[in-house]
């Protein structure tokens, strides 16, 4: 029987966990030790550490403290890993705790920490999602039903200190290019807060006064949010650390891509069950890596049919801005977003469901002066209803005031 090296107890906090830690920082010590060949199962809090509860307020997103995430389990040492490797790790399986069948998806407020579209949806708002078997609904958000592609949205391994100092400077310097700007530019290290697994005493406390936050992606993978990282992928790991020092967490029951409300996918507590394939030596240098590669999942929810938005690189006050993605892909969110309140959701509604629904994003334009081109890709099978458009015009579908809880600021 494979082996759980790390469990978790959701009636817990995860402070009182000395396998789960808060931070990058390469002295972070590893809790369990495996060799290439070996397979076994980690178990994972959701980001949160169980802030966000199953309930019909969103007082918890509006609350949650943003410095405290995300909770990682790991570090794992792996033998034989030296800098310089690659690590190469199969995803074997991966799905929520049988006693946590639902997961979360939300908005942060714009005073804490915001998201894509935080202009628009600037208050707290959240939504709760059931797991039937594969598929999952939502009774805030009522007639869609679909199945995840379950994943982590983040996983990596330890930087080394060359690497944690050179992040640290360059998003200090980003940060104070706008220092007050809401939401921050970056997130800086915060020692108050930071959760660093076994170590302790002076070693622990000047760690974590240098700790990476876990919030972006970075070099060495990080928080990617890349759904297609599920069972059946493969994914290459540089390795900077002697032992590698794998870590993971931040599930995902399903996500739409970009992650576009940042308070996640639909983000669940939950195990994943991974395999050392091997180690290739030397294999950053060989390969001219610097970032993982990965091959994805064989396995994706069979949706055929999809209604596409287009978006262009000019924002609703019709300003241009030259070949920008990010605000190509806001309007095509936005286009799509508009489109579905003709059937009856709220902007929320519809928002959430891009966040959580297997939607593809994509780049379809980056050399046409002045304008990106990028399109959203949203499946019409997961609708209960038919959403294509028709000569009679969108008939209401969603009625009697179902709608996501919204929580004001304080």
């Amino acid at each position: 029987m494979t082996e759980t090296l790390i469990k978790v107890d959701l009636n817990g906090s995860p402070l009182d966990n000395d396998m789960v830690h808060n931070r990058w920082h390469p002295d972070i010590p590893m809790v369990a030790k495996v060799r290439p060949g070996d397979d076994f199962i980690l178990e994972c809090y959701d980001w949160t550490g169980g802030f966000i509860k199953n309930n019909d307020s969103a007082d918890d997103v509006r609350d949650v403290d943003l410095t405290t995430v995300h909770y990682l389990s790991g570090p794992i040492e792996v033998e034989g890993a030296e800098p310089g490797d690659l690590l190469v790790v199969d995803f074997l399986d991966i799905g929520p705790l049988q006693e946590n069948l639902w997961g979360f998806n939300g908005f942060f407020s714009k005073q804490n920490g915001g998201g894509f579209l935080t202009d628009y949806f600037p208050q707290a708002q959240k939504s709760i999602w059931d797991f039937k078997g594969m598929f999952t609904s939502s009774r805030h958000i009522p007639g869609v039903n679909f199945a995840g592609l379950i994943h982590p949205g983040l996983i990596g391994c330890l930087p080394d200190a060359k690497m944690l100092e050179s992040w640290n400077k360059r998003e200090k310097a980003l940060i104070s290019t706008n220092p007050t700007r809401v939401p921050g530019l970056a997130n800086p290290p915060f020692a108050p807060t930071a959760h660093m697994g076994r170590m302790q005493g002076a070693a622990r406390d000047k760690a974590a006064a240098e700790g990476a936050r876990t919030v972006p992606p970075r070099e060495h993978g990080g928080n990617c949010d890349i759904k297609d990282l599920s069972r059946g992928a493969r994914v290459y790991f540089p390795v900077y650390v002697k032992g590698a020092g794998l870590s993971v967490g931040d599930l995902h029951f399903s996500q739409g891509d970009g992650e576009i409300t940042f308070c996640g996918a639909i983000e669940m507590p939950g195990f994943i069950h991974l395999g050392i394939h091997s180690i290739i030596k030397g294999g950053m240098a060989k390969y001219g890596i610097k970032n993982p590669l990965f091959k994805p999942s064989p396995m994706k929810p069979n949706y055929q049919d999809y209604l596409v938005f287009e978006g262009i690189s000019v924002d609703d006050s019709g300003e241009q801005h030259y070949l920008d993605m990010f605000v190509a892909y806001q309007q095509a969110c936005l286009n799509a977003i508009n489109y579905l309140k003709t059937f009856g959701y709220s902007g929320a509604q519809a928002y959430s469901l891009l966040g959580t629904a297997p939607v593809q994003g994509h780049i379809s334009g980056i050399v046409d002066v002045p304008n990106a081109c990028a399109t959203l890709y949203l499946p019409t099978e997961i609708f209960e209803f038919d959403i294509n458009p028709g000569a009679a015009g969108p008939v209401k579908m969603i009625t009697g005031g179902v709608d996501m809880p919204v929580s004001p600021d304080k």
